[in-house]
């Protein structure tokens, strides 16, 4: 009887223990507390080109990472929506504290450091620090903060004094891991015998071509663009809050058309609707931005941004997109109509079922988000003598496999005398496999699209970047990045090499298949 005793435990400890095995393999699941801010401030512009000038409306978008209970810190970018100055876009670091008063109010101080300008404003070189001391209100699911705010466009420019400023923030938390198990195929039976059980969350990501046609604009002292048609080159990202409606954001920048210059950022509201067994999809967006530049009088920047899209599955998670939409002032001093193809990637990550899909199996992919410094040597300009140029830059690389990646990348001068230059581009790269004690990683990329402003010879916006450098491993998360690489124009006289230096911050997602 002892013995059958023995034997019924010792089964039942192997059993635990092949258990357990199977699930200790699979990535523990963690949340990162994180925030999205829509802000808005009115800054008072100096007498310059402008009589009587008026205040510029200043508004951002901003997504912050909690890095422990009071400290945050993240990226943003603002953009012109009322005043003169359509198209004055800027891109900047927060870094913030946070104290909670009661469980309804809360103390907000932080700094903005970036860099940017444009429409002819005295921007400088573009660098400026904005920083701020809000008094917060939590409600159940949102909060709203206002408060004292400063900006100054130190290197040179004229804008700078103290204003009001307004904000709306949303938490959007989200889960992660850090893996050494990348592309490592787990099993939903393996899977759901974790953390990871849940529901996924789905997302899209469009690079797409969009030609503006102009119906009705100003001309401008050097160019008449009513009639012409504007290239735009951008990417969209679309996160899923139902079965049906997204948000996403949207940014574009002109490649051909007008002189090189004109950008344009959405954030806006859309609607799925599949048919044909989900492989034909029917999508309505509208978006709210801003934009201009190059030329474009788009008053104080403010635009709308109705459209209809079709896509059509081509792979598994890949569509190709065709949409005809609408982009105007609300004056319709600026009007045109648009048609635009892309290319879109659906994933849904992190969990292990779907309303919509059923799923056998997940891997672990690896983002990249990256904060760095670019530095242009001899930058060639139009009619101003040749000098280096500073730009601080956002890259996003999304890891196809351990060794290939996209990347998407926007850039905005800060010092230089350049303030209102400016780059949205998208590539591919490929890097090795850890190397010295899995310490450092090789890699190259070539990025191209769209670039102008700050008196940068560009022609009509259209670069070439490739680039090769290097990442050290400072913890699981961090990497420091440096790189070397060379910049081309097509029809403008921009041709240097450059260095830049940064931060990697990486995180590991479930995709589901």
């Amino acid at each position: 009887m002892k013995m059958k005793k023995y034997i019924v435990l010792f089964l039942a400890l192997v059993l635990s223990q092949f258990l357990f095995s199977q699930s200790e393999n699979v990535p523990v699941k963690k949340t990162q507390k994180a925030f999205a801010k829509i802000d808005f401030l009115s800054i008072q512009m100096p007498e310059t080109n402008i009589l009587n000038e008026p205040n510029m409306g200043f508004a951002g978008i901003h997504y912050n990472f909690h890095i422990n209970k009071n400290f945050y810190t993240g990226a943003g970018i603002y953009g012109s929506v009322t005043g003169k100055r359509g198209g004055f876009f800027t891109l900047g670091m927060n870094v913030g504290y946070k104290r909670n008063l009661s469980t309804k109010f809360y103390l907000d101080t932080g700094f903005h450091f970036g860099g940017g300008g444009g429409a002819g404003a005295p921007d400088g070189g573009g660098a400026f620090i904005l920083p701020h001391f809000n008094l917060g209100y939590n409600f159940k699911s949102f909060s709203i903060n206002s408060g004292w705010s400063y900006v100054n466009f130190f290197d040179g420019g004229l804008i700078k004094g103290h204003q009001i400023n307004l904000g709306l923030e949303i938490p959007i938390d989200f889960n992660y891991t850090n893996t050494n198990e990348l592309e490592e195929v787990f099993s939903l039976e393996k899977l759901n015998s974790s953390n990871w059980k849940q529901k996924t969350k789905k997302s899209s990501l469009m690079f797409h071509l969009n030609n503006l046609k102009v119906l009705d604009a100003p001309p401008t002292e050097d160019q008449v663009i009513k009639g012409k048609t504007i290239g735009l080159a951008g990417f969209e990202f679309a996160r899923y809050f139902s079965e049906s409606w997204f948000s996403f954001l949207k940014v574009d920048g002109a490649y051909s058309g007008i002189r090189a210059g004109y950008m344009d950022v959405f954030l806006g509201l859309g609607y799925h609707f599949s048919f044909n067994k989900s492989r034909t999809n029917i999508i309505g967006k509208f978006g709210l931005g801003a934009g201009g530049g190059g030329g474009v009088d788009s008053d104080g920047g403010f635009l709308l941004s109705p459209d209809i899209s079709i896509e059509q599955q081509i792979f598994k998670d890949i569509y190709i997109s065709i949409n005809k939409g609408f982009l105007f002032t609300p004056s319709q001093i600026f009007k045109t109509s648009n048609f635009g193809i892309g290319i879109k990637y659906y994933v849904d990550i992190n969990g292990t079922s779907s309303n919509s899909k059923t799923f056998n199996k997940g891997t672990f992919k690896d983002i990249d988000l990256i904060i760095k410094q670019d530095w242009y040597f001899n930058a060639k300009r139009m009619t101003e003598p040749t000098e280096d140029m500073h730009q601080i830059s956002l890259q996003i690389n999304y890891n196809l496999n351990k060794n290939i990646f996209l990347a998407g990348q926007t850039s905005f001068a800060n010092f230089g005398n350049a303030g209102a230059y400016a780059e949205g581009i998208v590539g591919l790269g490929i890097k090795t496999d850890p190397l010295l004690n899995k310490t450092i990683t090789i890699f190259t990329q070539v990025l191209g699209g769209a670039a102008g402003g700050g008196n940068i010879s560009t022609g009509e916006g259209l670069i070439i970047k490739p680039s090769m450098g290097f990442d050290y491993k400072l913890n699981k998360t961090l990497n420091f990045r440096s790189s070397i690489g060379y910049v081309k124009s097509k029809g403008g006289e921009l041709s240097s090499t450059y260095i830049n230096f940064g931060i990697k911050y990486n995180l590991s997602f479930l995709k589901m298949n």
